[in-house]
């Protein structure tokens, strides 16, 4: 089970972010204003982290602002490619 974490989400750095412990899980992206087009293209979970969820957790809401956005999404991060899939 997922622990429950607050997620930031930094438009301007172009990331989601959770705080844990002194360290930092995040998903990037890059974004095409113009064409509308969002590639996620990396997650980092640090290695005290893994296996708590939180690489999904920031993903879904990811994709969940992204289509609130209307944004085109794709995924260069193997991670995110089966979600986008699903």
């Amino acid at each position: 089970m997922s622990p429950s974490v607050e997620i930031q989400h930094s438009p301007a750095q172009q990331r989601f972010v959770i705080q844990w412990l002194n360290e930092q899980a995040e998903l990037l992206y890059s974004l095409d204003p113009i064409s509308r087009k969002i590639n996620f293209y990396r997650t980092y979970v640090p290695p005290s982290a893994r296996g708590q969820g939180l690489a999904r957790q920031l993903v879904e809401a990811g994709i969940d602002w992204a289509k609130k956005q209307g944004y085109e999404m794709q995924a260069s991060c193997s991670y995110v490619q089966p979600f986008l899939k699903a």
